[in-house]
């Protein structure tokens, strides 16, 4: 209270922020959460990442590459922000007092102004959006700087530059990186100079007179002269980029390209230094009169000597008498390109293949017919997974693989295939945390059969099965906790004396209970630290690992778990085989994966696209995997790589020893690779020729067999390979049709025993499907001549049927019709499924062998289960319940194929043509039965369809019995008719009116 007046309270000051206006505080804030989390999530990958590589004793991979991509970010990034920071600054210090003209909108002024005011604030940002791009861009090159900077002579030198080949394959590519470096630095400086210049009047291109200031020309005329200098480096470097480009004969140098686009280069790599050095003295002289002409000249040269000296020279010399001046520069490249794919040893040899065989000449090859493939991989699948899947949760792949194991005396093919589990499988109910990732975490057992051999019903014969495993294999860690189709992530492992969660089996050996099992590997990463469980919380993005009471302090995590994704990680300089295989090696279950390294800067050599050499119509199907979309023009098997399947280990072996790719990774990766004398002879015994690397170079033997110039050039004796006939496709993709190679035990001419082969076959590169050359190579990598081509070429005045005409034969006919018929109604509820059509030379021919399966057509729990063996020599074809019955028929023979797993005693099974007329017989008397019904029914129409039913199936047993040896015990040859048996009575005709 004042002079008896009551004060009145103070009212409270109200903020000035408007109804719905969020603090300044709250933008910040948000600003810096998402910052935070950003760096969170960087280093959580990265640590991550670390703690994985240590997992598998890998550390140092981590760390090399790791510490280059921040050498490469800081270096290139720091560069780029301090060039053009420094630009800025300069512009800014030396812009005029009085801007040149009028500005052509205040704006500019506006923007001007608020850089002086925040100008520090404005350069840091700059430098940071520059160090970021800069440094990003260069972090991605670390493989190229890594090359660089271990590079390995080869010992080759080019003949043009007289440079050794290594100077193309690790040198050239870093210089055309720092090239583009350079060119982004000086145009972004150039760009941020123009930029401030013109905000603070030292640049108008619209004013009259003079449209820049001194500092401003100065600064132009440095950096356009840089620009050009740079250019003119890109010219002298476009030299050597010649020997890999490629033109429309060939990749590398070509006449043209020699005498004139060659020294056009250097011409204007010496146009473009002159003119350089007319910027460089704008910046005394300040006329932009020289430079302007000099700019001229550089681009009338780049015209007149870059585009119409070549194309004139083309038109005018070269094209007229293309033959003649192409041929040494063709030769070259065809040298290069069967050096750089390995193939310089690829043996042709001169088959006269013979379209007819005696029983002798079968009988002088009768030991090769064991190791004739009968299961195809690619069909029996769905057979391994009913008969062996044991439960839903676990499944095969769809194309299964081939291998070697020494089963009793003898080494034999065997398809082999690893049961894995797959919580996606699991029922609906059974679907959670805990099961998906803490139970079901790892695979049982290896499933193999022979392939060679089939049980009476037509299932495989199998040399491993069941759970637990038995058989042929031994005994060996069943357990399989890394494979092709692993969980995305499992938790596994607990302290000792805990109970364990982890589902072993289904069921213990004597039945019962499950089984159940804790991972006591080496393989994965502790989780049992908080730390470290919010990090893969975080990853995963699952909060249940940071939850979760089943992750203890004894927890492992296990994640890329695929064989081919390990690999890749282990040796990210690898480019690895898309199909890895089990085997079992020393009691333990490993997957081999083969390793490339890989180059398209091999001079002269035929560039090809990977994905498209490498692709057939068994790409992409299960777990078969496609090749990156890239060229190259250099590859090597030069690494094999083993992962354990157990503890997730992996191992890698110098295959190629001499490969100068190989020696560089390994200086840049020292200790990473061992030698190959380390292979074990157990695992020896399972390496193989690797698909891949062998479909890319089938693909370039189609033309690079011929070594003549001429013949080259011309395209008379171009190959292809084949569709393959036993895959329908609408794509009019010729990759996409391909037939894949197979994996077969046979013997080449002038070889003395079997050998394990990786094969493939050629038809002519035109409108025509006979066979022109049969292709293997020595697969056996125990073997002397692993890795040894020989091309069977056959004789041009003889027409061998090709695989398409092979299939056509075969399916046309009729008494091959005739005993699929009953397979193929739809009243049997099945179809027949033709397998791999297999080519193997073989009693001074070539025979072709083709597995037939019946597969149900509909319902649950169908499988294909072997029926037939179709056999093709020649113009002759036959079909036998056993391979051995099919090849008697055609070479008119008894031979012993091995196919009975019961001490090699003849097949039991019934005659096909026997069984076609039980078939028919059977099927005529049921609609003999019904057309008595319908008769006495008085149903007059259903009687003729009934009769007419009868009359069909007993032509049919007519027909088949056309088919039946003369006697029970002689198989008969092809086409040779035996005494068929009695003809049923004919049925009564129908009544009339």
């Amino acid at each position: 209270m004042s002079d008896g007046v009551y004060d009145m309270p103070e009212e409270p000051r109200r903020s000035r922020r408007t109804p719905g206006q969020r603090p300044r505080a709250l933008l910040p804030t948000i600003a810096t959460l998402i910052v935070l989390l950003i760096l969170f999530s960087v280093f959580t990958d990265v640590w991550t990442q670390r703690l994985w590589y240590r997992s598998v004793d890998l550390g140092s991979v981590f760390s090399t590459v790791l510490g280059t991509r921040v050498l490469l970010f800081v270096v290139v990034g720091l560069l780029m922000a301090a060039a053009v920071v420094a630009n800025v600054i300069i512009a800014f210090r030396t812009r005029p007092r009085v801007a040149l003209a009028p500005s052509p909108s205040p704006g500019f002024e506006r923007y001007g102004e608020l850089l002086k005011q925040r100008g520090k604030i404005a350069i840091g940002v700059l430098a940071t959006l520059m160090l970021v791009f800069g440094g990003s861009a260069a972090s991605g090159e670390w493989k190229v700087f890594l090359a660089w900077r271990n590079r390995t002579p080869f010992g080759v030198t080019d003949k043009h530059f007289n440079k050794d080949i290594a100077f193309f394959v690790f040198d050239y590519p870093w210089l055309r990186v720092l090239l583009g470096f350079g060119y982004s630095i000086v145009l972004l400086s150039l760009v941020a100079a123009i930029i401030t210049h013109y905000l603070y009047g030292g640049f108008r291109p619209s004013a009259k007179g003079q449209k820049a200031s001194g500092a401003a020309q100065v600064q132009f005329s440095v950096l356009l002269g840089l620009l050009v200098l740079l250019k003119a480096f890109s010219y002298w470097l476009d030299r050597f980029g010649l020997t890999v480009e490629d033109s429309r004969l060939f990749t590398g140098i070509s006449y043209t390209g020699d005498n004139a686009v060659l020294p056009s280069k250097e011409i204007l790599a010496v146009i473009a230094v002159l003119c350089a050095g007319l910027f460089f003295a704008n910046v005394i002289r300040k006329t932009w009169l020289l430079p302007g002409v000099g700019t001229v000249v550089l681009v009338l040269s780049a015209v007149l000597l870059g585009a119409l000296w070549p194309a004139a020279l083309q038109q005018l010399r070269v094209r007229p008498s293309e033959p003649v001046r192409e041929a040494a520069y063709i030769t070259k490249n065809i040298e290069a390109t069967r050096q750089a794919y390995g193939l310089e040893k690829t043996e042709v040899i001169n088959y006269n293949a013979k379209t007819t065989a005696t029983p002798a000449q079968l009988s002088q090859d009768a030991g090769l017919l064991p190791g004739i493939r009968l299961i195809d991989p690619s069909v029996v699948g769905p057979t391994f997974e009913q008969l062996q899947q044991v439960r839903g949760f676990y499944s095969f792949p769809t194309d299964l693989d081939v291998d070697r194991y020494k089963i009793g005396n003898q080494v034999k093919d065997t398809v082999i295939a690893v049961r894995e589990v797959q919580v996606d499988r699991l029922p609906p109910g059974q679907r959670n945390w805990n099961n998906d990732h803490t139970v079901y975490t790892h695979g049982y057992g290896v499933v193999a059969a022979n392939g060679n051999q089939r049980a009476d019903d037509g299932t495989p014969v199998w040399s491993s099965k069941d759970l637990p495993p038995v058989g042929d294999l031994g005994k060996y860690e069943p357990r399989i906790y890394f494979g092709e189709q692993s969980p995305d992530y499992s938790i596994v492992g607990a302290p000792k004396g805990a109970p364990a969660v982890e589902l072993d089996t289904p069921e213990g050996e004597d039945g019962g209970d499950p089984t159940l099992n804790t991972y006591e590997g080496k393989g994965g990463v502790p989780v049992g630290s908080f730390a470290n469980r919010l990090l893969y919380a975080t990853k995963f993005r699952d909060a249940n690992i940071l939850l979760s009471s089943r992750v203890n302090e004894a927890s492992k995590i296990l994640y890329d778990r695929s064989p081919r994704e390990r690999v890749e990680k282990a040796a990210p300089w690898l480019t690895p085989d898309g199909d890895p295989y089990p085997a079992v090696v020393d009691g333990q279950v490993v997957w081999i994966v083969d390793g490339y390294t890989t180059s398209a800067n091999y001079p002269y050599a035929q560039k090809v696209a990977l994905d498209d050499s490498t692709r057939d119509t068994t790409t992409g199907r299960g777990s078969i995997a496609s090749q990156p979309s890239e060229e190259i023009n250099y590859i090597r098997n030069s690494v094999k790589a083993v992962v354990n399947a157990y503890d997730g280990s992996v191992d890698l072996y110098a295959w190629d020893e001499s490969d100068p790719v190989l020696k560089t990774w390994m200086k840049a990766f020292p200790d990473t690779v061992k030698p190959r004398s380390d292979i074990s002879p157990a695992l020896m015994s399972h390496l193989r020729y690797p698909e891949d690397i062998f479909k890319v170079q089938r693909d370039l033997l189609a033309k690079y067999h011929v070594t003549d110039s001429g013949t080259w050039y011309q395209n008379s004796d171009l190959w292809r390979v084949p569709a393959d006939p036993t895959a329908g496709t609408s794509s009019n993709d010729a990759s996409v049709q391909k037939q894949p190679p197979f994996y077969l035990s046979l013997r080449m001419p002038g070889q003395k025993d079997a050998r394990f082969s990786l094969t493939s076959v050629y038809v002519p590169n035109a409108d025509r499907e006979n066979l022109t050359a049969f292709l293997a190579v020595d697969a056996e990598a125990s073997s002397a001549d692993y890795g040894q081509f020989r091309i069977l070429r056959l004789p041009g005045n003889v027409q061998i049927p090709g695989p398409g005409q092979v299939a056509n034969k075969f399916q046309t006919d009729e008494s091959i019709r005739q005993a699929l018929l009953p397979i193929n109604q739809p009243s049997s509820g099945a179809r027949a499924q033709f397998g791999n059509l297999l080519t193997l030379p073989l009693g001074d021919g070539l025979l072709y062998v083709q597995p037939v399966y019946s597969v149900r057509t509909s319902g649950p729990g169908s499988y294909p289960v072997l029926r037939y063996v179709l056999v093709g020599f020649g113009d002759r074809v036959a079909y036998g319940a056993t391979l051995q019955e099919a090849l008697a028929k055609v070479f008119n023979t008894s031979v012993n194929t091995d196919e009975n797993p019961n001490d090699n005693k003849p097949p039991t099974t019934t005659p096909p043509a026997n069984e076609t007329i039980k078939s028919a017989l059977s099927e005529a008397q049921n609609s003999y039965n019904a057309a008595q019904t319908a008769l006495k029914a008085g149903d007059l129409a259903g009687y003729q369809r009934e009769v007419n039913k009868m009359k069909a199936a007993i032509d049919r047993a007519i027909a088949a019995g056309a088919q039946l040896p003369a006697t029970p015990t002689t198989p008969t040859p092809s086409g040779t008719p035996g005494t068929p048996p009695p003809t049923p009575t004919s049925p009564p005709t129908s009544p009339t009116g």
